[in-house]
């Protein structure tokens, strides 16, 4: 893997690290981890609010949620074979990109 790391990248190595299990799981059981994240997620965002001055840890707690919250995404994409840089392309391409939703 190179330096930069593309969302393709980062989701096969989903795949290949967790797919038994993931796909043991199944949809339910992995969107309840994707969600448990988002939660988690939730609350270090409370912790990092602009106008707070988030401790050290908060801060890397941040970091952490935000990149479990990927991981399971990718995880749940690959169950239903869903390739996310294609899918983000939908923000990518000019073409395709309309508006700001309010």
């Amino acid at each position: 893997m190179s330096d930069a790391l593309t969302v393709r990248a980062f989701q096969e190595l989903i795949e290949e690290r967790y797919s038994t299990t993931d796909r043991a799981r199944g949809t339910p059981g992995t969107f309840m981890w994707f969600i448990e994240e988002v939660g988690e997620l939730a609350t270090a965002l409370q912790d990092n609010a602009i106008g707070k001055s988030p401790t050290p840890e908060q801060r890397a707690n941040l970091d952490e949620e935000f990149a479990d919250v990927f991981a399971w995404l990718c995880t749940l994409a690959n169950i239903h074979g869903v390739d996310l840089e294609q899918a983000l392309t939908k923000y990518t391409d000019r073409s395709r990109v309309e508006g700001v939703k309010d």
